[in-house]
């Protein structure tokens, strides 16, 4: 929804984007779904808790809600929820597969004051319809956007990238440039639910090195044709691209770690408030709007707390010797905790896979145990690192500069403790995580510490580097001020002449 938090708002831990799932109920039955949709809860909101809650959220600061489900307009309450949000002046948008949006719905969600229609789409029609469950539900999906867009609102994509997507991204990027969408989001589809037993779905970690070029590409190709590609929560992390998916005008913007319960808050249909709308239940559930406010909810309640209190003491694996380490916390803790029944350690992280990549080395995982038949219910895998095929492993894995031990290099087996929940101070709210500012190598575009005088990336000097991307800058502009002035000329020489 394209929402922007400043520095301040994190600290004060603002409440900027609130992530509702209004009901469980849904009429697609998708292989990845995390949430196991399909039948609502069984204690969902009555309207007149919903529009309280709508009031709360005003009260707290929110800018945007976004409305999810299942689906959330089979909620048949729904437009008065819309009408509430609006009346706040908050923008509201939802997130639907498209099958059965009719026209009377879409209008009645504009006149409602509904803003954004984003749809999901997760391959061409012969992947979309197998991983969503129901066939027709591709063509279902291009014809909501098209009819969405014809009504005058903002209509995104949403794509989760499974083992077989890569292939059909090109092919996602035409239908949906022509369909006039103007934001496309990806994200990785995660070890949670529905993709627990659908595992051959999932991506492989080392995929990532195919996949992250890939995306580069897009982006360029979908500036040109006016669709902004926004990285997901758990693409990407420092990589030679990382300039490209987490900017909002400036390219030294990067990922600054998990938003969740600092600058987002989420809510289930039955009223349960999380920090992000994609964590397990069990384990990050705060209490219940039926209970508590969600203002005390959100102040006093450590499993909301988590992303405010972690310090790089909680991570593990590669992630507790990165480089990155005290920028990143571990990337996305849905993305972690799912796979892993701990957060801390993300193998699907561009980075990391290009240095193990250096030492002949990849990781891949396997699944060790099913999840419960429960919404946000995770199972048990394990990440194996191995020698990629083909190539030695190198002899000295410590000899990549710029992590901080070898000790990442360990098999990551399903044994791992337990993630102790920290608990603030009794009676202080902690303050949101602010994290480090980064500065660009401008000899690799990777990122670099303030401090550094020689790219621990490439080796180059910072400030030559530096220097001369600025002479280059320089000459770009002088030599389109040129071209502009050339034009000018020739247009009042044309001019004249008629």
């Amino acid at each position: 929804m394209g929402r922007q938090t400043t520095a301040e708002e994190v600290r004060r831990c603002v409440p900027v984007a609130v992530v509702w799932e209004l009901t469980l109920t849904c009429n697609l039955k998708c292989q990845h779904c995390g949430s196991r949709a399909g039948r609502p809860r069984a204690d969902e909101l009555t309207t007149a808790e919903a529009l309280d809650v709508v009031d709360q959220l005003a009260r707290l600061g929110a800018r945007e809600i976004g409305l999810i489900g299942g689906e959330a307009f089979l909620r048949r309450d729904w437009i008065q929820i819309v009408r509430r949000i609006s009346s706040h002046g908050i923008r509201c948008g939802i997130q639907t597969g498209g099958r059965q949006l009719t026209n009377e719905r879409i209008q009645q969600a504009a006149d409602a004051g509904l803003k954004q229609i984003g749809v999901s789409i997760d391959g061409l029609e012969a992947l979309h319809d197998r991983v969503r469950g129901v066939p027709g539900s591709f063509r279902m999906a291009v014809d909501a956007l098209r009819r969405s867009k014809a009504a005058g609102l903002e209509v995104t994509v949403n794509t989760s990238i499974t083992c077989d997507t890569l292939p059909d991204l090109p092919g996602i990027l035409d239908i949906i440039a022509d369909a006039g969408v103007t934001v496309w989001q990806l994200q990785i589809a995660v070890a949670m639910g529905n993709a627990v037993d659908n595992d051959h779905i999932l991506m492989q970690p080392y995929q990532v090195l195919d996949l992250m070029p890939l995306l580069a590409r897009l982006w360029e190709e979908g500036r040109k044709r006016g669709v902004w590609m926004d990285g997901g929560n758990n693409i990407g992390y420092f990589g030679p691209y990382e300039r490209l998916w987490r900017p909002r005008g400036d390219e030294r913007d990067h990922w600054g770690g998990c938003g969740a319960g600092q600058s987002v808050i989420a809510l289930e249909a039955d009223g349960t408030v999380k920090g992000c709308p994609s964590l397990a239940t069990v384990g990050f559930a705060g209490g219940n709007v039926r209970d508590m406010t969600i203002e005390q909810i959100w102040n006093t309640r450590k499993e909301i707390h988590f992303a405010r209190l972690r310090t790089v003491d909680d991570l593990w694996g590669f992630c507790r010797t990165c480089y990155y380490a005290d920028v990143c916390r571990a990337g996305c803790t849905w993305t972690s905790h799912s796979l892993l029944g701990r957060p801390g350690n993300n193998p699907y992280c561009h980075y990391r896979a290009l240095e193990l990549e250096k030492r002949g080395l990849r990781e891949r995982i396997a699944k060790l145990h099913d999840a419960p038949k429960k919404p946000f219910a995770i199972g048990e895998f394990e990440v194996i690192l191995e020698p990629i095929p083909g190539k030695e492993a190198a002899s000295q894995p410590s000899a990549a500069p710029s992590l901080r031990s070898s000790s990442d290099l360990v098999q990551i087996g399903a044994a791992t403790p337990a993630y102790p929940v920290r608990e603030a101070e009794p009676g202080v709210v902690p303050e949101g995580r602010v994290a480090p500012v980064l500065d660009l190598c401008r000899a690799c575009n990777q990122y670099i510490y303030p401090h550094e005088s020689t790219c621990p990336h490439c080796g180059a000097d910072v400030a030559k580097a530096a220097a001369a991307h600025e002479q280059a800058l320089r000459k770009r502009r002088e030599l389109m001020a040129s071209m502009a002035e050339l034009i000018r000329k020739r247009e009042q020489g044309a001019v004249a002449v008629q």
